[in-house]
């Protein structure tokens, strides 16, 4: 639904319609809406400024929620998407993003930025988590990661979420892991890996 003119009301709408519970100010910009429009709304109570460039319906919304909103582009890797998956209990401290190895840095100290090659979407997919709608890369991609960045990881850490990645093998795609080997860096380094540490 793609507003015409400065319609608050039909704003408000649009959420509800389309169930969206966050947007950017550049969102509202595509929208139709103004600086003016958008503080209208804010002023009303019809629209809540979350933080810079961040808005809502609601008064208030989870960090994750805020994090996917600000970084549509980016992908959700490392320390998140393993705790995400329940591959390991160690909660992250920050937000672990993957973006193309051209976009901009992310100024944001509530995120750790990776920059990836051109394959960065590679395996990533639309999930909900604790209720956000996010961009994630699956668990086949991110046994890649693991084996990748094994040298960077606290050894522990690397083991616990190995571990993990063993017992449930038989439901992991292995047509897919090979397919993501072939197009991803180090490659007869992350075959050895997975001959003598996983399968």
């Amino acid at each position: 639904m793609i507003l015409k003119g400065s319609k608050i009301d039909d704003f408000t709408d649009i959420w509800y319609v389309e169930n969206t519970m966050i947007m950017r100010y550049a969102e509202c910009a595509i929208n139709s809406l103004g600086a003016r429009d958008v503080k209208k709304a804010v002023a009303s109570g019809k629209l809540y400024k979350i933080e810079k460039g961040v808005y809502s319906d609601r008064p208030h919304e989870p960090t994750l929620a805020v994090i996917a909103a600000k970084y549509p582009a980016a992908v959700f890797t490392m320390n998140s998407a393993f705790y995400y998956h329940a591959l390991t209990d160690d909660i992250p401290d920050k937000y672990y993003l993957a973006t193309d190895k051209n976009a901009s840095k992310i100024r944001d100290k509530r995120v750790t930025q990776f920059f990836e090659n051109a394959s960065y979407t590679l395996g990533a997919e639309e999930t909900f988590v604790e209720g956000v709608s996010i961009r994630m890369y699956n668990k086949e991609r991110m046994l890649i990661e693991l084996l990748r960045h094994k040298n960077q990881l606290p050894f522990d850490y690397y083991k616990e979420i190995l571990r993990n990645y063993r017992n449930l093998i038989d439901n992991l795609d292995i047509q897919t892991i090979e397919e993501y080997m072939e197009l991803l860096p180090k490659k007869k380094m992350i075959e050895t890996a997975l001959q003598m540490e996983v399968f």
